[in-house]
């Protein structure tokens, strides 16, 4: 392993100051652990989860340098004590894998949100901003964190566009993927989601797994529905980690070849359930951790974090400290950030005082030393400039015959939504024509469905018809998160609807919106890239409320209307999705002729 990335932070690229400096604070400790000198912080009084022997410990931890000196009952001494008189003290969580873009919010927003429910470090594949703006996207993000109690690291997103043929706002390929390994907060290749390429054994694709191995880097997977000889063939790309397992089946496959099993629960994919009795029973040993892929922040708000998790993950049976082990220290091995995950000497001070391991509240979280929030509040190292808006959308001439779907017959393939989850079905359908074109019948729960270039500005629309988002009303929903490329995609069931919703997400520069009538009802703007807003997590959270109950208004029963929108458009995903130039088969990588 490379030794910045061990410490991805400030003090990565200067080799001879960071010997020199690491050898004095290593003295420094030393002194501090034997009592010689005090340190910087003391936590006193309270019981320690032990990840190393799954065992929770009465003890104290004693800081020096941001970093633990020692952990025990000694007579230390401290310039600050933290009493932990009923509080049982566990390592910074860490959420295995994530998009920080599918949160919608800025990372000092983020931070302000996650950081108090115990979060330290998050994995994040940056590949939505990157599918936009390219490397310079990943950049920006990287740099909105800096100095936050909250280390973002980043996975080189191996798949921009996610697959041939997409229309993405930007293309990374084998040079940008070893230039990005270079950098000290890159941990690995980022979710390898083109199983076509990687089974076709296309050199482009390998390469970028085979420069990450060269790098002693981590190599994500991302592989749903693979099974037997194939899942064995993805594996031996080199590939070493899944979230992508939905049954408890695909779970034990998966660790069965030796890949990490990063548990899912976000807001569109609810996978913990199904893999929980594997958890419960220690059937997945040392190869699963938890992960919430793509999440919204009311969901953060209502559900908590990696926290949330712990709770369910105990309730379902799983030995506290077992679990916090499995949100700790087994994703940062797994990514080779040998200096956190633990409360141990020399690992890092990131620090989660709980009232106990059942409900895991949250009462104060230590980062790197400095007391980073309190009794759910982040305190101001929270406080970070904005991200400065860009409005990417760019479109060609639209207008309401842009949504005329011809069809053959009356019945034809449809895009099924499997509620709970972000795979769909095929199904064939019945529908109503007028004059040969689709038309909307409330009774028949399916509506028209488009994909918008919104990069080039190309013209290219591709129409499609879906099932389960249960309009009752005439109205549309529409979005330029629209996973990965990210051009618009809307659903309606009329094309004014469809094309109010197109224009004000071309005013606002990207976002959520509702619209009926030909009016929008409720707007959720999100101008950098089309995928983050520049609001307060509060703000955010009203807003996307609001463009979820309009979309209820409709008559849609979805939970997130607008994740199961946004993963429609995703063309490695069985079985159909809808891209610009139509549906698309995902099982048989064609064009469905409507």
């Amino acid at each position: 392993m490379r030794r910045d990335r061990a410490r991805g932070d400030e003090e990565a690229g200067h080799p001879a100051a960071d010997m020199a400096g690491e050898v004095a604070r290593a003295r420094r400790r030393i002194r501090v652990a034997l009592g010689q000198e005090p340190g910087d912080l003391l936590i006193a009084g309270g019981r320690v989860v032990n990840v190393f022997n799954r065992r929770v410990e009465p003890a104290d931890v004693i800081v020096a340098d941001g970093r633990i000196a020692g952990v025990g009952h000694y007579d230390w001494q401290a310039r600050e004590t933290i009493p932990a008189e009923g509080l049982v003290l566990i390592p910074g969580l860490i959420d295995a894998h994530m998009h920080i873009e599918s949160t919608l919010l800025t990372p000092a927003e983020l931070a302000r949100l996650i950081v108090p429910m115990g979060t330290t470090a998050i994995v994040s594949d940056s590949h939505e901003v990157a599918n936009v703006m390219g490397v310079r996207g990943i950049d920006m993000l990287a740099n909105a964190s800096d100095g936050l109690p909250l280390d973002l690291f980043q996975m080189a997103s191996s798949c921009v566009p996610a697959m041939q043929g997409e229309d993405a706002g930007a293309e990374l390929g084998p040079a940008e993927v070893v230039e990005l390994l270079a950098r000290p907060r890159v941990l690995g290749l980022a979710e390898v989601m083109d199983i076509p390429a990687v089974l076709g054994a296309e050199p482009a694709v390998l390469e970028k797994v085979e420069a990450a191995i060269a790098a002693y880097a981590a190599v994500d997977g991302h592989a749903p529905a693979l099974s037997g000889r194939e899942l064995i063939a993805y594996a031996a790309a080199g590939i070493r980690s899944d979230h992508e397992a939905t049954t408890a089946e695909e779970a034990r496959a998966r660790a069965a070849l030796g890949m990490l099993v990063q548990v899912r629960e976000g807001s569109s994919a609810r996978n913990l359930d199904a893999i929980l009795p594997l958890l419960a029973a220690g059937e997945l040993d040392d190869l699963w951790c938890l992960s919430t892929d793509d999440v919204f922040p009311t969901d953060l708000r209502r559900h908590g974090h990696i926290d949330g998790l712990l709770r369910r993950v105990v309730a379902g049976g799983v030995d506290p400290a077992v679990a916090v082990r499995h949100a700790s220290f087994v994703p940062a091995r797994h990514y080779g950030l040998n200096d956190r995950g633990a409360l141990g000497p020399a690992y890092r001070a990131d620090i989660v005082l709980v009232e106990d391991l059942l409900d895991f509240r949250v009462r104060a979280v230590v980062k790197d030393g400095r007391l980073a929030a309190r009794d759910g509040s982040c305190l101001d190292q929270c406080e970070r400039p904005r991200l400065e808006p860009e409005n990417s959308v760019r479109l060609a001439t639209i207008d309401e015959g842009s949504f005329n779907l011809r069809l053959t017959g009356s019945s034809c393939p449809v895009i099924e939504i499997v509620p709970g989850q972000i795979v769909t079905r095929r199904s064939s359908r019945s529908v109503r024509r007028v004059d040969g074109r689709w038309a909307f019948d409330p009774e028949r729960d399916v509506v028209l469905i488009a994909s918008i270039e919104r990069h080039q500005g190309s013209g290219r629309i591709g129409l499609g018809l879906v099932s389960g988002f249960g309009f009752t009303r005439d109205g549309a929903i529409g979005s330029s998160v629209a996973h990965d490329s990210h051009n618009l995609i809307v659903a309606g069931t009329n094309p004014g609807d469809m094309l109010a919703c197109v224009r004000a997400l071309a005013q606002h520069g990207g976002g959520f919106v509702t619209a009926s009538g030909g009016s929008v009802r409720a707007i959720l703007p999100l101008p950098v890239a089309g995928l983050l807003s520049i609001d307060d997590a509060d703000t955010v959270c009203r807003q996307l409320d609001e463009v979820n109950q309009a979309a209820r208004a409709l008559g849609c029963p979805l939970d997130a209307p607008f994740g199961t929108l946004s993963f429609l458009a995703l063309p490695v995903i069985p079985e159909l999705r809808i891209t610009t130039r139509g549906v698309f088969d995902v099982t048989e990588q064609r064009i469905v002729a409507l």
